[in-house]
């Protein structure tokens, strides 16, 4: 089985040693660091996640930090949804795209304060493209990426571990709020949040000296609660119709075609890649959609995307597909004209040699549930 090189070249986060000690044995590189992937029980880790609580060394969720007078301004300019009400200590969601309209991330937009924002982004070259517009456009902004890294505490049983470690502060935090916080001296930003739908905290680490002493207080204090290490899981996230930028999407999908439609203020004010967007859907029609999928048939491993036929004809492609436990079939995503995109749809697919087929469902597969 080919293998991961863990090697200089490569960034490691705060939390990377107490990982691999934990018994890490799957890697991906996200934002040029390594990311856990899985720790040897796909099954156990998605029950655990489900029905207890996880931690999850994701400290290569980077943050782009977004500092001077004009941050809120830049913040606002560069995300397709509308940030200009965004109150210091509430993060929203927002999809971005370069100026031809392209998807290009779809991060968390955090005000810490007012002249300073974080981007806390999936994995592509936001600071470089940041940079690059506060030069071009003249904003009076800093670009960087700070000492920030982020530590899941996900699932049912997440909140109480959370209260456990960092008081009851926690009931004063809603989805998507944050709070400066210290434990034991260690200081972060706590906000409910998390990349699942069972609920959980990000702890954002903000000195990543101590990255070993906040996972072992953390674990420490979810004993009571069967605490094991765990990652972002893909069964439970495309069950849940959560999207993976770069997965999910090819290098010409758009806000609107990644399903993100309506997290893109098109009526307020301008923003990159706003004219290019409006410019690609005058005809709905000739764009694709993401859409969910069932898969039928002996489906193998899903590494690469998988090209889709309508009577004989190209449809799009298979982006992704897992087995999902919660249904007992195999489900996916897939990037498919919009004339297949409605449920019903039957599309076959070519996995590599294999022959399935693929059934367009409702988005998300959660909410049928």
């Amino acid at each position: 089985m080919a293998q991961i090189t863990i090697g200089s070249r490569i960034k490691k986060s705060p939390f990377h040693a107490a990982a691999a000690a934990a018994g890490a044995t799957h890697y991906t590189i996200y934002n040029r660091m390594y990311m856990p992937t899985s720790y040897g029980d796909a099954l156990g880790e998605y029950e655990r996640l489900m029905t207890g609580v996880s931690i999850w060394d994701v400290g290569a969720e980077r943050q782009v930090e977004i500092e001077g007078p004009d941050a809120r301004a830049f913040a606002d300019y560069v995300s397709c949804r509308d940030l200009s009400t965004l109150k210091v200590g509430r993060g929203r969601y927002t999809p971005m795209a370069n100026y031809d309209g392209i998807l290009i991330n779809d991060p968390i937009a955090m005000p810490i304060r007012e002249d300073l924002w974080w981007l806390s982004i999936a994995d592509s070259d936001v600071a470089l493209f940041c940079q690059g517009v506060a030069g071009a456009e003249g904003f009076d902004v800093t670009v960087r990426e700070p000492d920030v890294s982020p530590l899941a505490i996900q699932g049912p049983k997440a909140e109480d571990l959370v209260r456990d470690l960092l008081g009851d502060i926690v009931d004063e935090i809603g989805f998507f709020q944050f709070r400066e916080v210290e434990l034991q001296g260690i200081p972060m930003v706590v906000m409910r949040s998390g990349w699942s739908r069972q609920g959980g905290f990000e702890l954002f680490l903000t000195d990543g000296s101590r990255g070993q002493e906040l996972w072992d207080l953390a674990f420490a204090t979810g004993e009571a609660y069967g605490v094991a290490p765990g990652t972002p899981h893909q069964m439970e996230r495309i069950e849940n119709g959560l999207l993976s930028y770069r997965s999910d999407t090819d290098d010409d999908t758009d806000p609107v075609e990644a399903g993100l439609g309506k997290w893109c203020n098109m009526d307020a004010g301008d923003f990159v890649g706003k004219a290019a967007i409006i410019a690609r859907h005058e005809d709905p029609d000739a764009r694709k959609l993401l859409v969910n999928v069932h898969i039928d048939g002996d489906m193998p491993a899903s590494e690469n995307p998988w090209p889709a036929t309508v009577a004989g004809q190209p449809a799009g492609e298979l982006r992704v597909g897992v087995w999902s436990p919660k249904l007992e079939r195999n489900i996916g995503l897939a990037l498919v004209p919009v004339g297949h995109a409605a449920p019903g749809t039957t599309l076959d697919v070519d996995a590599e040699g294999v022959a399935l087929t693929m059934t367009v469902t409702d988005i998300p597969f959660g909410d049928s549930l």
